[in-house]
């Protein structure tokens, strides 16, 4: 079917509101006071333009497109002035004085206000219209690929979802706001937390590691680094545990998981709050008598709220459009991603350093986007194991692929431990004991670094704080 034919049936479908004889919503007035006000008082009205409007293609009218192009392009070249005769000077060496309606008609623009005074009004009624068209356009445009049969129909989804997320936020201004009117409010938000009032961060459930970086923050990208088969996944899940099953109140959590899928996620978190190795169920070593460990986890897991998108190769669009879904139906409070160079950016890139670039500026545009934390898993590349020793601790620079991740990461942790100290099998003493393990804390945007120090259980994929006392430090067991 050609584009006109299914252009034709979507009208046909919606008589009356998209149609060619129909203009699209609009206020030339305010139009025209806007362009006045820029006219009659350059300073400071054409700032206050850009910064509301930020181009010409907010305007409905392309004469006044027009005059406002040529006005930011005057306004921004030092050696001229924006007035009647430089605007009209300018539009007649690029050919459209005479389309715009010539002289005659800048002199009446000129003369059409009597004070510029609400100019920050106009620009919000320009702007508001502005809106409208483009959110017309988009669906317009959305409801001729809906009839496209051939398309992938998740994939226009996504699309559609994100350009009208797109529309809402497009050219939204962020205010500049004085300290004297903002230094109350925060001060009493500073009392709040300091009395325990607010929380800062959300809990991770590792003492230690809260004292370090004070939670999980709204709006941060917290990067949690290791190379293969050192248990940043079980720790991820240890995370996503206590987040959501710990603490005053339980948090919903998404879970992108590009690596494992939904199956595999919920047997292990199964497993670890049973506290039974997963190879018991292969190995025909499981016991009736641990069944009620099961059946209670079970029960546990059946009141949480922990999403799970197990999308292999998933794209930071598809990332965006399935994460605002979910805060907008769920409140999701985090995000947690494994990992993030399994990702795509979906667009063509000269290189994979600037395709991991692409995904990690998107993922902290989204935690900022959203207000909540996202957790993302990263790997660190082979370097790492060349240094002078086996189990050298890694650094920033070891992080794999990109530095852009070190850059837009407001706190990155690598885990660490010696990967030797599971390959043999382990005895049960060794089992009790747990393998030493550290969460080394080397970049942290708004606090401090440092390490702590943690034990791994492998058999049951856990992560715990390691006690600050010893076995002979706890009071005995009473006897019944």
């Amino acid at each position: 079917m050609k584009n006109n034919e299914k252009d034709h049936q979507s009208r046909k479908m919606i008589p009356g509101v998209i149609s060619a004889g129909r203009p699209q919503p609009h206020n030339l007035e305010a139009e025209k006071a806007v362009i006045a006000a820029m006219l009659r008082e350059p300073h400071p009205c054409v700032d206050i333009a850009i910064e509301l409007l930020h181009n010409e293609e907010v305007f409905y009218s392309h004469i006044h497109r027009e005059i406002f192009k040529t006005i930011i392009g005057i306004y921004n070249n030092t050696e001229m002035s924006v007035d009647l005769i430089s605007i009209a000077h300018q539009l007649a060496r690029q050919g459209k004085l005479e389309d715009i309606g010539g002289e005659i008609f800048l002199a009446e623009l000129y003369a059409s206000i009597a004070t510029t005074v609400n100019i920050e009004t106009w620009c919000g009624i320009v702007h508001e219209f502005s809106i409208l068209r483009n959110m017309i356009n988009v669906c317009s445009e959305s409801l001729l690929k809906c009839y496209d049969v051939e398309s992938d129909v998740k994939a226009l989804v996504d699309e559609i979802e994100t350009k009208i997320y797109d529309v809402r936020n497009k050219n939204t201004k962020s205010d500049i706001i004085e300290i004297s009117k903002s230094i109350e409010s925060e001060f009493r938000n500073v009392m709040n937390i300091i009395g325990g009032k607010v929380e800062v961060g959300i809990p991770s459930g590792f003492l230690d590691l809260d004292k370090l970086v004070i939670g999980f923050k709204p709006g941060e990208m917290f990067v949690l680094a290791a190379r293969p088969s050192i248990g940043k996944t079980s720790l991820a899940l240890n995370f996503i545990h206590n987040v959501a099953l710990r603490g005053d109140r339980r948090r919903p959590v998404a879970f992108f998981s590009l690596e494992m899928t939904a199956e595999q996620i919920t047997r292990r978190l199964l497993c670890t709050e049973a506290g039974i190795s997963e190879t018991r169920f292969f190995d025909g070593s499981f016991r009736p008598h641990e069944l009620p460990k099961l059946t209670q986890a079970v029960g546990v897991y059946q009141k949480a709220k922990i999403f799970i998108d197990p999308t292999g190769g998933l794209t930071i669009s598809e990332l965006r459009a399935k994460a605002r879904r979910l805060k907008m139906m769920e409140n999701i409070e985090l995000i947690v991603i494994d990992y993030l160079q399994l990702m795509h950016s979906g667009d063509k890139t000269e290189s994979r350093q600037q395709e991991v670039a692409d995904i990690s500026s998107g993922i902290k545009r989204l935690a900022k986007d959203l207000s909540i934390p996202i957790l993302v898993l990263a790997q660190l590349n082979r370097e790492v194991e060349k240094t002078a020793s086996a189990n050298a601790r890694p650094k920033l620079s070891h992080l794999r692929e990109s530095g852009a991740i070190e850059q837009d990461a407001d706190i990155v942790a690598f885990l660490h431990r010696d990967r030797d100290d599971t390959k043999v099998k382990p005895n049960k003493e060794d089992m009790k004991k747990g393998v030493e393990a550290s969460l080394i804390v080397e970049k942290n945007r708004n606090g401090q670094t440092g390490i702590v120090d943690l034990l791994f259980y492998p058999q049951r994929m856990e992560f715990v704080n390691k006690s600050k006392f010893s076995d002979e430090d706890c009071p005995p067991e009473k006897m019944s």
